[in-house]
């Protein structure tokens, strides 16, 4: 803004404005600008986008904005060219009053990533201000008797503007009788005299009047006057002196009231009642110091009546007067200049502003979370601010400028470990004692999904009673995600694979939400006796993470298969199987043999045979063995026995409850000639002809044979890979063994044996394989015939049967 001295443009004063409206610098980190008071909206400060090295074309994007803690209307910056220019009227006197320093703190924030800048824009004096008077005219008596070179004080003016354009220079009009004379310190403003340069003859010149002009030092010079209208009076002719001109005192801010400041000392010259001296306050003064201060009228005490408050004002300039009591009455001038010394009287103040809140848990290091500005209204080592944080970690303070600080992230976070922190900022200032504040800052840390569902195993195992309702449910995963809201809601899922010809899906299914499992169809055990299957649980993150379980489902097997008899069925429609036995053979001669499997395992497939007593209670010469099913003699036939015996054969397994069927022999008694040539140990379930038994014998012969042969050609395969290659964990890797059972009684000896391979994608099959070596008690062999192929011996010599299982 360029001002005209009286209406007319000077290249002189438009080239100052120009200068003052483009200098800045940029120091320290901050950039500083300056600009005159007063000027118009619009006008051009500085090319803060520019200077700050930040391209236009990302203003917007960054969200740049200005902030400025009390001023933020003054300037503006448009986004469009990064211009920073004056938005409203800017008064140097409104916004610093008479500091000699003034300038408005601006500052720069831009995000993505985050940056804060300072500015600071001194604003520049401007002669905006004229000198003015307190009154329109000032009222001065001055006895005729008074001796040349006397002195009389008169008000100056005062000028609201600073430097040079309040220096103030004053001309008096001319006078034969008086001339001005002014006196400067550098500590109090002007003394204005007026001095006799003419003896005054009331007669003569009863009143005079001069006009006292006072010019400012700016460009152009603004001007005030005042009319000095002097009185001459008569009679009493000495006015009271004060011993000194200026009285100077130093007072701590917490002086007590009622304090004594300083006893003012004049005396008069005259006698009587035109030397009794009264003091008083100027009528100019402030009221500030009349509320302050109190002068005693007839003492000259000036004492302390208020709180000072050297934040508030660091002085007082009094002026006292002394008239006596003459008529008409003299008086004369002095000032007291108060000083107000500091005291720690005030405690730091802070200011957090909070920007990136909450903060995720994977922000980079460095990251800004707030801006914590500290002041302190005391001077010196008093108003010097130090600032710390509690606790350390992960935050720290960072010092950008002066008594500004950046809370910034020091460390990674981990909201899992601890998701809010509670800091506390404490300010202290240099003061003896110190004083210092405090402010809490509550970082809250957002989740990132950075942890996967995780199970308590990775594996389970869960036993399922086979021919189970459809849609039973059978067990429960459950999943525990350390994040927190949508990242730690979980969901399950099967993971799909082949069952076999079928798919997964079509025996089980888990519920998204609550992780139980059901199995959706009845399962068989005969069919099926372990389904392994994996259960995959995934959060609602984005992306999402999501991990495993293997769930092993032992089908555990139910009585639900009677023993079947191995075709042709004994006892059926054919009639029952007939066995020519020779008399006379000895005890324990086998005249024949029942065979039956069980499809069932364990105990249900385990089977026992009894004869069933005759009819009317006779007793036969006929035994069966208990788990082989062979029936024997249990004595030597003579001639006596019946020709012809009808044997009924109970075959029963050992479930619960057990299940039987019932083979049917007719055994007959043949003399030795008319016996078979061969001994026949028919199998019961041959039905027919001699030649459907050796079918059925070449037939189990062959079966035999080929699983033998496969049995060990895989043994041979297994090796040599075992021996060429390193271990690894292969489609269908034998498990450990582990005990099924142990009893007393049973045999599996003839029932079905059955392996069974399930396996799945993800981990090795298994297989299973049972193996049955009873023992029978002495009590149950009274022949003395062993019939288990193996038997366990205990330390007591009793037999017990031992029952294996492998996966």
């Amino acid at each position: 803004m360029v001002f005209s001295r009286r209406g007319g443009l000077g290249a002189q004063d438009l080239l100052l404005s120009l200068l003052l409206l483009a200098t800045w610098e940029v120091g320290s980190g901050q950039l500083h600008y300056s600009i005159p008071e007063e000027a118009k909206h619009g006008t051009f400060v500085g090319r803060i986008a520019q200077d700050l090295g930040l391209e236009l074309a990302e203003l917007v994007p960054r969200l740049f904005r200005v902030a400025s803690k009390t001023h933020g209307d003054l300037l503006e910056v448009n986004l469009q060219n990064g211009i920073l220019f004056v938005n409203s009227r800017i008064d140097r006197e409104e916004l610093c009053g008479r500091s000699a320093e003034c300038s408005i703190h601006l500052e720069v924030i831009v995000d993505r990533p985050l940056q804060v800048f300072h500015v600071e824009v001194k604003v520049k004096d401007i002669n905006d201000n004229p000198p003015v008077f307190r009154g329109r005219e000032q009222i001065i008596f001055i006895p005729e008797s008074r001796l040349l070179d006397s002195r009389f004080p008169i008000e100056g003016a005062a000028d609201a503007d600073v430097g040079v354009n309040a220096l103030l220079a004053y001309t008096l009009s001319p006078s034969d009788y008086f001339s001005l004379d002014v006196q400067a310190s550098d500590e109090l403003s002007k003394s204005l005299w007026l001095e006799l340069r003419k003896s005054l003859d009331r007669e003569e010149t009863p009143e005079l009047r001069l006009l006292l002009t006072a010019t400012d030092g700016g460009k152009p010079e603004l001007q005030g006057t005042v009319e000095l209208l002097i009185t001459v009076l008569d009679v009493n002719d000495n006015a009271p002196l004060f011993d000194q001109a200026v009285y100077r005192v130093h007072l701590l801010e917490t002086t007590a009231n009622g304090t004594l400041v300083t006893t003012l000392n004049a005396s008069d010259a005259d006698e009587g009642a035109n030397g009794e001296v009264v003091f008083s306050f100027d009528s100019g003064i402030s009221r500030d110091i009349q509320e302050k201060f109190k002068v005693d009228s007839s003492s000259g005490e000036i004492r302390l009546i208020d709180k000072l408050d050297y934040e508030e004002t660091k002085s007082y300039e009094i002026q006292v007067k002394a008239v006596d009591k003459g008529s008409p009455p003299m008086s004369n001038h002095c000032k007291v200049l108060v000083k107000v010394l500091d005291v720690n009287d005030n405690a730091p103040e802070l200011a957090v502003t909070s920007l990136y809140l909450p903060i995720r848990e994977d922000a980079p290091l460095s990251t800004v979370i707030a801006l914590i500005t500290v002041s302190d209204r005391d001077s010196g080592a008093n108003g010097q601010v130090t600032c710390s944080l509690m606790p350390h970690v992960p935050f720290k303070l960072v010092s950008t400028f002066k008594n500004y600080y950046s809370l910034v992230l020091d460390s990674a976070l981990d909201r899992e470990s601890l998701s809010v922190f509670e800091l506390v900022v404490t300010a202290r200032d240099g003061g003896s004692p110190s004083l210092w504040a405090t402010a809490s800052v509550s970082v809250e840390v957002a989740d990132v999904n950075d942890n996967a569902p995780a199970f308590a195993q990775s594996e389970y195992t869960v036993f399922v009673k086979e021919n189970n309702p459809p849609g039973c449910h059978i067990f429960t995963v459950s999943a525990r995600d350390a994040d927190a809201q949508e990242n730690a809601l979980v969901s399950y899922s099967l993971v799909e694979r082949r069952v076999g010809e079928r798919a997964l899906s079509s025996y089980v299914s888990v519920q998204a939400e609550s992780g139980k499992v059901y199995a959706l169809q009845p399962l068989d055990h005969e069919e099926l006796e372990l389904l392994q299957f994996q259960v995959s649980a995934h959060d609602a993150g984005v992306p999402p993470l999501g991990s495993n379980v293997t769930l092993q489902v032992f089908v555990l097997d139910e009585n639900d298969n009677a023993p079947a008899l191995l075709a042709p069925r004994v006892g059926g429609a054919s009639g029952a199987v007939s066995e020519l036995v020779p008399r006379l053979v000895g005890a324990g001669h086998v005249v024949a043999k029942v065979r039956a499997v069980d499809f069932d395992s364990g105990y249900n497939a385990w089977l026992s045979y009894e004869l069933q007593p005759a009819a009317g209670g006779a007793r036969m010469p006929f035994r069966v063995g208990l788990y082989t099913g062979e029936i024997s003699t249990t004595r030597v036939l003579d001639e006596a026995d019946l020709s012809r015996y009808r044997l009924l054969v109970l075959v029963k397994d050992h479930g619960e409850p057990a299940l039987t069927a019932t083979a049917t022999v007719l055994v007959t008694l043949v003399e030795s000639g008319q016996a078979p040539k061969a001994s026949s140990r028919a199998s019961v379930g041959v039905a027919g002809p001699e030649a459907a038994l050796v079918d059925v014998n070449v037939y189990l012969i062959i079966a035999i044979c080929a699983v033998s042969s496969l049995l060990v050609l895989t043994l041979l395969l297994y090796t040599a890979l075992r021996c060429s290659a390193p271990p690894t964990e292969g489609a269908c890797a034998p498990g450990k063994p582990t005990l099924v059972c142990s009893s007393a009684v049973g045999s599996w000896s003839n029932s079905q044996q059955r392996r069974q391979k399930v396996c799945s994608s993800e981990g090795p099959p298994k297989t299973d394989l049972m193996a049955f070596s009873p023992g029978l008690p002495p009590s149950l062999n009274p022949s003395g015939r062993n019939e288990q192929p193996e038997a366990n011996l205990d330390l007591s010599g009793n037999v017990s049967p031992t029952f294996e299982f492998w996966l």
